[in-house]
């Protein structure tokens, strides 16, 4: 077997294989893509079982797209714990692609899980519905802004039929008027858009067993629990709720030493979409729950809002997990979750 460690670059890629059976070495830069494609294509076409480990990292789906073609085995590693593992200070791209081969040669390779093709298609509906809603979001306010300055102050009946109109009927400036009339077209644009993209969600979740079941849990929709089985992929990955927060980035920075132990925002690792759409779910369930909207405005008194809502997003984010572990629905989640049997159990507490 021949085994390659890959510095990945955008423009470039530098590797470090060996033989396993004749133990030849061998270093090389390939260029990115002809040349690099012809390297693994004419390794392949010889009957060489490869396998090739590099960094998690963007820009390398092509590169991912042609080892899945060739039938050549990749291991993606954790970036982060690669670099703990350098010991000299030097780093240079012969160094890094040594260090990955060393690496897998000792089975010590920071292997991470990766997503399937057809996951990370999915993923790109999600993204591109999130990004669309953003643009019209940003679009909205900038009408608000033009309503506000006109003496229109009804933000909700803006976007009815009748505040549409009295936008409209606002005598404005010459370029103000192009202003406006140019963000209607494009919000106009979007709508349609935005609709199309989420009946296509609400189709794929009908393919999904997991996200029907988190969708039965109060404010969980279909965006929210779609993208939560995708994000998360198998369950069984994670041995706790801590980690799955932690994975979502929803746990304090922590720069703690000795006595002294200092908590920061929270590390913002993971997935900012996942984030801001249980950020969302969370406060329809607030609104829903007694109990979630007694929790919520104690820790606002005490904390604040926004770190109440961050809060309440990772209180959703564990529960989530579990009933996607167990594979319950929110019912069987109430009847048998963690403080069923004990004294003040009842439906809705957890």
């Amino acid at each position: 077997m021949i085994i390659i460690g890959v510095d990945f670059h955008p423009e470039f890629q530098q590797i470090a294989s060996v033989d396993t059976e004749t133990g030849e070495f061998q270093e090389k830069r390939l260029g990115h893509r002809e040349e690099a494609e012809r390297f693994y294509r004419e390794l392949a076409a010889a009957g060489q079982k490869m396998r090739v480990g590099m960094e998690a990292s963007g820009h390398a789906r092509w590169f991912e797209r042609l080892l899945a073609e060739l039938q050549i085995e990749p291991w993606i590693g954790d970036a982060a714990e690669i670099r703990a593992r350098r010991v000299r200070k030097q780093k240079t791209d012969r160094q890094d692609a040594q260090l990955i081969l060393k690496l897998m040669l000792k089975d010590d390779f920071p292997q991470i899980w990766v997503p399937s093709w057809e996951n990370r298609d999915v993923r790109q509906l999600l993204w591109h519905r999130h990004r669309m809603v953003q643009a019209r979001t940003r679009i909205m306010n900038q009408l608000q802004a033009v309503a506000l300055n006109e003496g229109l102050r009804c933000k909700k009946r803006l976007w009815r039929e009748h505040g549409r109109q009295q936008l409209e009927a606002f005598r404005l400036a010459p370029w103000a008027s192009r202003r406006r009339r140019d963000l209607l077209e494009l919000m106009d644009r979007l709508n349609p858009t935005i609709a199309e993209l989420s009946q296509a969600i609400e189709q794929e979740v009908e393919k999904c067993p997991e996200a029907k079941r988190l969708m039965t849990h109060p404010g969980v929709g279909a965006l929210t629990a779609l993208a939560f089985v995708l994000i998360l992929g198998k369950a069984e990955r994670f041995g706790s709720g801590k980690q799955v927060a932690s994975y979502l980035g929803l746990v304090p920075l922590e720069d703690s030493s000795g006595n002294r132990r200092r908590l920061g925002h929270i590390t913002k690792q993971g997935s900012s979409m996942m984030r801001f759409l249980l950020v969302e779910a969370a406060q329809v369930t607030v609104r829903s729950v007694p109990e979630w909207r007694s929790k919520y405005l104690h820790l606002m008194m005490r904390r604040g809002r926004k770190t109440a809502k961050v809060a309440m997003a990772r209180k959703l984010a564990v529960r989530l997990y579990w009933m996607m572990r167990k594979g319950w629905d929110y019912q069987q989640w109430v009847k048998f979750g963690s403080h069923a049997g004990q004294p003040g159990h009842r439906d809705g507490v957890l």
